[in-house]
């Protein structure tokens, strides 16, 4: 009987790695076939071509329809007979080939047209550009051909490209299906490199755009053509204006006119034909090594196998991009991650320090982490987890567990967490990276009820952060406990705890002091983020965001400074700083009968502060704005603490005539009722929901029907952090009011918002 007990032991022992092994494949083609790494893949791509950037070839000059040609020339689209010039001038100037980004898609004044078409013929070398297939595939349509007394004379490509959720273009087409024919495009064009209809290729983005020779259309207009520059060289024209709308994300760089990625491409196949070998070929090698490691009879040496093995991965592709052979690595990359997780839990077991339910390394494994001593240490603590724990359905307690981790490892999926008694999740991160923003966001997410058993679970949840010090892992445990207690208790969502602050005059000791002095020194700034009309898509007001540039240590990030002077009570001066300025840069920016408004956030802090208005009076006389245009955001969180006292405050600025608007919309608990008693005239959505709407069915359900209840209650609504056109485009058909964020506008300076504006206005008149 003992025999056959240690038989079938034994048998369980080795069948066990055959499961994993398993599962890593299945999750493995899963992640691979469902795409879900491309977002890592793209920036480790982009990581590697700095590896080996190089220099184009310079045979393809760029024209560029740049602001300066724009300013000179006037507004956008051109009078044809300007193409006609720049025509005439590169075709004198000796140009091999001659290519328009640019579309003559329709019929305008005869005269302009004419001239265009008589350049062209005298020319005989001008390629044009052919817009299509759309996204939803099939030909080109006769809408999108250019006109035939143009298309008599030139030669025809396509300028057809998918971009990706970052506006980039990581491949080209050879050739795409056209009306009756098939269209090259203007990368196989000027690459002179045929290929298949449909066929597509990857882009060089190693090549450094900026080494491509360039020259403005101003100056070619005007006569200014160096002699040698287009000699016998091809010609590309096209916008690099971020008026004309034409601009697209080159990885490592940034921002470009689209003109560059047909440059980029046709560099590229001038270089060779680029082989594009996908994800599976590294997967299997991947996943045959992950078999090894498993099946390795000594676990010595295997976590740093898998190191070693992460890191060929992540550097070796460089040295075949090189050569324009491409590979995907991140689902070999997972499976890596994967199988590396596999026998880390594997030899905490071994341990003894892996928690029985969640399976997660227990805190007796976190004060034994010996690399912990020098990163910050996060806790995260379920205040509620016992009572919800005492209302589950036996044996329900790990799948509540499996829903809190999966939350907690949004953003960081490969992040190790601990997992302690009564509701305690810990995990360690890096000392000098700024936790609030993350933070922010994972308390947004757990503000959603968790479903166990058909039951809807209500999760309450703080977060302590203790930064590190020399003590034990211990006793900084208690320290980060009693943080988030204390968050807790302050109705906060996260809170620092760091001793050594107390201990000595170091940075954090000082940030508070510091920064008053750096607001008289004038290291304290205002930067200004753009808020857009949707119905109009320009820019009617923006919000006025605290910057500090120190000295020695650089930018400080907003929610470190701003974060610590609201929970000591410190707001005051900075904001008194930030209304100054930012009500001085709406008159500046709009005169006092413009319509330009300006918000400015406002700390819940000071609600109770009975001066407030008045000393908001003062600055509104003295600039001359009028009360209406100038905006105070409140966070909800902080709009639902207020007293009676802070709602008789939102009032008195409200008689002032001062507009109010409720912040973070969404990661509180308001109510109808409660809307209806704070006297705000705007909502804005927190950038949490927004985000994930283009993909998430329920935040974009959540989204739409703020916006309704917002209309219904008489309230504008604006939507924060929309990053991309897609959820920009949404949030128009949902009726939202304004939109800010990245694709509108970042944060900026006010000579650059100014800029801005300047050039709406010229291109409006125009």
């Amino acid at each position: 009987m003992c025999n056959s007990v240690h038989v079938r032991d034994r048998k369980n022992a080795e069948t066990r790695p055959w499961r994993s092994l398993l599962w890593i494949a299945i999750a493995g083609l899963i992640f691979g076939v469902l795409g879900l790494g491309q977002i890592l893949e793209d920036v480790l791509r982009a990581t590697r071509n700095s590896l080996h950037s190089h220099h184009a070839s310079g045979d393809i000059v760029v024209v560029e329809i740049d602001n300066i040609a724009l300013q000179k020339v006037g507004r956008w689209p051109w009078p044809r007979r300007y193409h006609a010039q720049l025509t005439d001038e590169l075709t004198r100037a000796g140009a091999k080939q001659i290519f328009f980004d640019v579309h003559f898609y329709g019929a305008t004044e005869p005269a302009e047209d004419l001239a265009l078409a008589e350049a062209l013929t005298r020319s005989g070398r001008v390629t044009l550009a052919v817009r299509g297939p759309s996204r939803t595939g099939g030909e080109v349509t006769t809408n999108e051909w250019p006109l035939p007394v143009f298309e008599s004379n030139a030669q025809l490509g396509s300028i057809n490209w998918f971009y990706n959720y970052q506006n980039a273009v990581w491949s080209l087409p050879y050739k795409v299906p056209g009306k009756g024919q098939d269209l090259p495009s203007f990368a196989s064009l000027l690459s002179a490199s045929p290929g298949a209809v449909n066929d597509s290729f990857r882009v060089d983005y190693s090549l450094d755009p900026h080494s491509i020779p360039r020259i403005s259309a101003a100056n070619v207009i005007a006569g200014e053509l160096p002699a040698d520059l287009v000699r016998g060289k091809d010609v590309i024209i096209g916008t690099t204006s971020d008026v004309t709308g034409d601009m697209y994300f080159v990885p490592g760089v940034g921002q470009m006119g689209g003109v560059f990625v047909h440059a980029l491409g046709a560099e590229t196949l001038k270089s060779g034909k680029p082989v594009d070998f996908g994800w599976l070929p590294i997967f299997f090698l991947s996943l045959a090594f992950g078999a090894w490691l498993l099946w390795s009879r000594t676990d010595r040496h295997q976590l740093r196998l898998a190191g070693a093995a992460v890191g060929v991965l992540l550097l070796g592709p460089a040295l075949l991009e090189s050569r324009l052979i491409f590979v995907d690595i991140t689902p070999a990359l997972f499976v890596l991650l994967v199988t590396a997780g596999v026998l880390l839990r594997r030899r905490f077991r071994k341990r003894g320090l892996i928690d029985q339910v969640s399976g997660l390394p227990n805190l007796t494994a976190l004060k034994s982490h010996r690399e912990g001593k020098d990163q910050a240490l996060i806790v995260a603590r379920v205040l509620n987890y016992a009572e919800i724990v005492a209302s589950l359905p036996a044996n329900s307690e790990r799948q509540l567990l499996e829903q809190i981790v999966t939350r907690l490892s949004v953003g960081a999926p490969n992040r190790v967490h601990y997992h302690g008694d009564g509701g305690i999740f810990a995990w360690f991160d890096e000392p000098s990276k700024p936790f609030g923003q993350h933070l922010d966001a994972l308390y947004a997410l757990f503000r959603t009820p968790i479903r166990v058993s058909s039951m809807a679970i209500d999760l309450s949840i703080s977060f302590g952060v203790e930064i590190g010090s020399s003590r034990s892992l211990a006793n900084r445990l208690g320290s980060a406990l009693l943080a988030a207690e204390e968050a807790a208790h302050d109705g906060l969502r996260w809170k620092y705890y760091d001793p050594d602050s107390l201990q000595d005059a170091s940075w954090r000791l000082s940030i508070l002091s510091q920064l008053d002095e750096a607001i008289d020194r004038g290291e304290v700034w205002v930067a200004y983020q753009p808020k857009v009309d949707l119905k109009t898509r320009r820019i009617v007001g923006a919000e006025a965001l605290a910057r500090w540039t120190h000295p020695e240590k650089g930018p400080i990030a907003a929610a470190e400074f701003v974060g610590a002077a609201e929970q000591h009570d410190r707001i005051g001066k900075l904001t008194a700083f930030v209304l100054d300025q930012a009500i001085a840069a709406a008159c500046d920016l709009g005169g006092n009968s413009g319509n330009f408004n300006m918000s400015v956030n406002l700390s819940g802090r000071l609600l109770g502060d009975r001066k407030l208005v008045g000393r908001i009076a003062i600055l509104l006389d003295r600039y001359g704005l009028k009360p209406e245009r100038l905006t105070l955001e409140l966070t909800e969180t902080a709009a639902l603490a207020g007293s009676g006292e802070a709602l008789d405050m939102l009032a008195q600025l409200r008689e002032l005539g001062v507009a109010i608007s409720i912040d973070d919309y969404g990661t509180g608990l308001s109510t109808l009722e409660y809307l209806k008693k704070v006297p705000a005239g705007e909502i804005k959505i927190d950038q949490s929901f927004v985000k994930g709407m283009v993909e998430n069915r329920s935040e974009r359900l959540m989204v739409g029907s703020t916006i309704a209840l917002a209309h219904s209650l008489g309230r504008q609504v604006v939507a924060e952090g929309v990053e991309s056109r897609e959820a920009l485009e949404l949030l128009a058909e949902m009726e939202c009011d304004f939109a800010q964020g990245f694709i509108t506008g970042r944060p900026m300076s006010l000579d650059s918002l100014r800029r801005r504006l300047f050039s709406e206005q010229r291109s409006k008149v125009a």
